[in-house]
């Protein structure tokens, strides 16, 4: 087991960290004071739906990994084995069917969540 010693950030860890802040920040304000183009709520949360699928898809990724998933994944296949890798075969397969059922229909009624669909549907 490490002592607490080698457990604590070093100064390396300390400027990488520091670093990453200052870029996520300098990035953010960035966007915030240069922009402008966006000015709907269509054109800021759809990109008027003009993206093409690398960005979305890479979006979609982005947020079904969670920091939980990224740091627990490796630690439970080397506590318990592989299995866990049919998991991730069963998310590609599950993901398969929306991508091509569901999302097609949602752009075409122009429906950006699934909580719209009672709302478009007739009383």
């Amino acid at each position: 087991m490490p002592s607490k010693e080698d457990m604590r950030f070093s100064t390396v860890d300390y400027i990488i960290f520091a670093l990453l802040l200052v870029i996520s920040s300098a990035i953010g304000l960035y966007y915030a004071f240069s922009g402008g183009k966006q000015r709907t709520t269509q054109e800021f949360l759809l990109a008027n739906r003009s993206m093409g699928f690398l960005p979305v898809a890479i979006s979609l990724l982005a947020t079904f990994q969670s920091a939980v998933a990224i740091l627990g994944v490796p630690a439970e296949i080397y506590n318990n084995g592989t299995e866990y890798w049919f998991l991730g075969c069963c998310y590609f397969l599950g993901l398969l069917i929306p991508a091509h059922v569901f999302i097609p229909i949602f752009y075409r009624l122009r429906l950006t969540s699934t909580y719209e669909v009672g709302k478009s549907l007739p009383h």
